[in-house]
């Protein structure tokens, strides 16, 4: 399998799907998630920190990996920390960043 077919197929049925999953229920989200958003978090920054590095060895865009690393991570690891005493806003940031996944990873995928 192609893996940037891959990429866009992982975003679209699972990232996308679980943003939109725990942006919805927020408050009465499984707790077994926010041990696991917490920890992908950090799996997250550290996989594009080391994306990041490599891209500087090859002159290639790191705009998705700077998105990666300074919003999509740190939002996962404050709200598995903070799990249902995380205000209302940041749910609904997870929930605008999941629609944003699958609308994005669908168009490059189509196109």
């Amino acid at each position: 399998m192609n893996s940037r077919l891959f990429v866009h197929l992982f975003h679209i049925f699972f990232v996308g799907i679980l943003f939109i999953y725990i942006g919805i229920k927020r408050d009465t989200t499984n707790q077994i998630l926010f041990p696991i958003i917490y920890y992908l978090g950090f799996i997250i920054i550290f996989y594009h920190l080391y994306k990041i590095y490599i891209y500087l060895k090859t002159d290639k865009g790191i705009w998705v990996n700077i998105l990666h690393i300074f919003i999509v991570g740190p939002l996962l690891v404050y709200i598995g920390y903070n799990k249902e005493n995380t205000s209302r806003k940041w749910f609904e940031l997870l929930l605008m960043l999941g629609f944003a996944s699958i609308g994005y990873h669908t168009y490059y995928l189509l196109i």
